[in-house]
């Protein structure tokens, strides 16, 4: 690497992660934290790490209108019955909970999020709430008709997939949908004002890893923000594989080859992505490099599943339920119980590179990403 790909940091290794955990939030004297046991009962949601969680992923459902190669198989996929999905009053009911811990960012997630209908009425519901970030992760089919409304309903900004700049590629890759939607979409999404926008790239090595350079010229033109993000062991397949793996260091040496880059620091910020600026000042890419440098020691995410799952890691099977809660007639307090344990269980990391790894046994768009 040369001199200007310097990261912001050098990150101290930690148990299953290479990112430094944040501060000891249990140690900070401005923390009244009460214990019951081994669970931090009050104040915001900790682990046993220190790590605050501020950032709840809402799955709205496990369906999707695409079969992307690195997700799901082209026929045979079984999906939820809609009875066991959350209805969006229990969604927006975990969601005020959480609030109420001191989450203040959303995501809105899938499957594909927008082939569930009202969903702009849950964003305008996520919005009262008083959540200070609501965002939306979509492949881009839909959202040309939709952005209008959910920028209006409080949506505050989008990510949307794309895999390939090129038409059959494109099409090879997602088996279903067609490039020109997608580039349409994010033009219509820049004029809703839902911004900054960011373009996400899954890479995999032999399909489009050779359209990293094409990705870049791509940020420089448009001003939108692409980030490559690591093929992960989450295909419903179970066709990953290190080999497929297109590391995140690669990416950025390559690019910084032809467009010098420099890391942009933000001091505090916690997010997956590492983001890179070109040195010219024309545009900026991001890092997403979930298996060869794992960002685990500064998580901050927890994530609802559609059926009504809180999940503590993509990549752990551990799970608790707060369906059974909501359709029993549990409390509120109850509710909060079960996000505090879920996140008290957290794992320092998720092992994706120490030999006890195991798949978790639900795909990506199962538990929504």
């Amino acid at each position: 690497m040369t001199e200007h790909l310097e990261r912001v940091a050098t990150s101290t290794p930690v148990t299953m992660s290479v990112r430094p955990h944040r501060p000891d939030a249990l140690a900070d004297p401005t923390n009244d934290h009460r214990l019951e046991g081994d669970l931090v009962t009050n104040g915001p949601l900790v682990d046993r790490y220190g790590r605050l969680h501020h950032d709840l992923r809402i799955s709205v459902t496990d369906r999707c209108n695409l079969r992307c190669v690195y997700c799901m198989p082209d026929e045979g996929m079984t999906f939820l019955p809609r009875a066991e999905l959350l209805s969006f009053d229990e969604i927006a009911r975990v969601a005020r909970v959480a609030r109420d811990l001191g989450v203040t960012a959303v995501r809105l997630t899938g499957g594909e999020p927008l082939v569930r209908r009202g969903l702009v009425g849950l964003v305008a519901r996520l919005r009262d709430l008083g959540f200070e970030d609501i965002a939306l992760t979509t492949n881009g089919t839909q959202l040309a008709a939709l952005a209008p409304a959910l920028a209006a309903a409080g949506l505050q900004r989008v990510n949307i997939s794309c895999d390939s700049l090129r038409e059959d590629r494109f099409a090879t890759i997602r088996r279903r949908g067609d490039l020109a939607t997608v580039l349409a979409a994010m033009d219509v999404a820049e004029a809703c004002g839902l911004t900054p926008l960011k373009v996400n790239v899954v890479l995999m090595r032999g399909q489009n890893d050779d359209e990293v350079l094409d990705f870049a010229e791509f940020a420089r033109r448009t001003g939108r923000v692409v980030r490559f993000i690591e093929f992960m062991p989450l295909d419903a397949q179970g066709e990953w594989g290190p080999e497929k793996l297109v590391p995140g260091r690669e990416v950025a040496e390559r690019i910084h080859a032809v467009w010098p880059l420099a890391a942009v620091a933000e001091p505090g910020r916690v997010a997956p992505a590492e983001r890179y600026r070109f040195l010219d000042g024309v545009g900026e890419i991001g890092l997403i490099s979930t298996v060869s440098e794992p960002f685990c020691g500064t998580c901050n995410r927890l994530r609802l599943t559609a059926d009504g799952s809180i999940r503590n890691c993509l990549f752990s099977d551990d799970e608790h339920t707060v369906r059974d809660v909501l359709r029993s007639g549990g409390t509120d307090e109850a509710i909060a119980t079960i996000l505090r344990r879920a996140v008290w269980a957290k794992f320092p990391g998720h092992a994706i590179n120490e030999p006890e790894f195991l798949r978790p046994q639900r795909s990506m768009s199962m538990i929504g990403g």
